[in-house]
């Protein structure tokens, strides 16, 4: 079913990949201005979706490219364009993916941040395909300032589109609170995608100790830590915003082989299994949590038989010694009983079912045996607990 060879995969790739994407259009990140979009709108380079290719597609323009994609330069400068984060926060890593761009990639590019009090009021409209910014537009952004903001890549030289060198990846060291970015093609070209990977960072203040939110949830800068399997979805997509579009968009584990092969079931009705599969998450902040929503939306053939839950409060060096010894730490409470799961169903457990009553700032999602979870939910209440971690 899949053609991935994960083992190979997952040591090639850089740690900050485990984190939320801040910048993907599906968690509200937008391109506001972009220097020239001749021949693919800059828009493309948020997109959820892979990059397709298309060798038959032609536009009024030149090549389809399923991208971003200027024309060939022919006066003095670069090209650039400035994206609104999505959700803001502190940024650890960057993928600028160059697929199918094989003869018309951006040699070089370079990344600079902005964190903005008063965000933009303009931004692009409608398709932008064959067209440069305006004079207007030129005289908005210039207010920004982008040139100077920090730089968080500097002008590095970029892979072309080949599967095997496509994916460019860069490790950010910036501390900062990020809202913005300029990303700059040097000195033209295309890219097909840019993912941005880091933990988003709210104004808790704001928030009352008495008022139930949702302190796992991506937007509130919950985190995915730990995982035991992720063949065929990643479980930070159980945080991400609104209902699962469909199964890419949950997590979803392989087939467990140390199934039994006739399977039984105890009064309950729940599998008696030898293993299952889990996932760690780091909250947002610290709180006590009072209602969990288990989705398993699109999950038809596929769903677990069962899930559980536990939680715990980690100082940021028991995470440290957590995440070394894969979350096999002896501090975890069970916060859910097991319970049965039906599937393409929303599982709401309250008061009833909860037995931890206390503030957590972690929690371990365990499946039983496998399949797959659209989206998780933990809805509670912040407690004046700082922040276990600054990552």
């Amino acid at each position: 079913m899949s053609e991935r060879k994960a083992a190979v995969k997952a040591a090639a790739e850089p740690d900050f990949l485990q984190f939320n994407d801040l910048v993907c259009a599906a968690v509200g990140g937008e391109v506001i201005f972009a220097t020239d979009e001749w021949f693919a709108p800059a828009a493309n380079l948020l997109k959820r979706e892979a990059p397709r290719f298309d060798a038959s597609a032609f536009t009024e323009f030149g090549k389809w490219m399923d991208g971003w994609e200027t024309r060939r330069k022919r006066i003095p400068g670069y090209d650039w364009c400035v994206i609104r984060l999505g959700v803001p926060g502190r940024i650890h890593g960057v993928d600028v993916d160059t697929s199918f761009f094989t003869g018309n990639h951006s040699p070089h590019v370079s990344i600079q941040a902005g964190c903005l009090d008063e965000p933009p009021t303009f931004t692009l409209e409608g398709d932008q395909t064959g067209m440069a910014a305006s004079h207007s537009q030129l005289a908005a952004v210039a207010k920004l300032g982008s040139e100077a903001w920090p730089v968080l890549v500097g002008v590095s030289q970029l892979n072309p589109g080949y599967s095997d060198c496509c994916h460019n990846y860069f490790k950010v060291t910036f501390k900062r609170r990020v809202t913005h970015l300029r990303l700059n093609m040097h000195p033209d070209g295309g890219i097909a995608r840019l993912r941005v990977y880091g933990v988003g960072q709210r104004d808790w203040s704001s928030v009352s100790a008495h008022q139930d939110v949702d302190l796992v949830a991506l937007t509130n800068g919950g985190v995915c830590l730990g995982f035991s399997d992720a063949h065929f979805g990643h479980p930070r997509n159980m945080i991400g915003p609104g209902r699962a579009a469909n199964m890419a968009d949950g997590w979803e584990t392989a087939r467990r082989l140390d199934r039994p092969t006739d399977l039984k079931a105890d009064h309950r009705g729940i599998l008696q299994v030898p293993g299952w599969e889990w996932a760690v998450f780091r909250l947002g902040h610290p709180g006590v949590i009072r209602s969990v929503e288990v989705d398993t939306a699109h999950f038809k053939g596929n769903f677990p038989d069962s899930c559980r839950m536990e939680a715990c409060s980690l100082t940021p060096e028991e995470e440290a010694e957590a995440i070394w010894t894969r979350w096999d730490s002896g501090k975890w409470q069970v916060l859910l009983p097991p319970q049965k799961l039906r599937p393409h169903q929303r599982h709401l457990y309250g008061d009833a079912h909860l037995t931890l009553s206390r503030p957590v700032s972690h929690v371990r999602l365990i499946i039983s045996p496998d399949g797959g979870v659209s989206r998780l939910r933990l809805l509670g209440r912040p407690t004046p607990v700082p922040p276990p971690s600054k990552l």
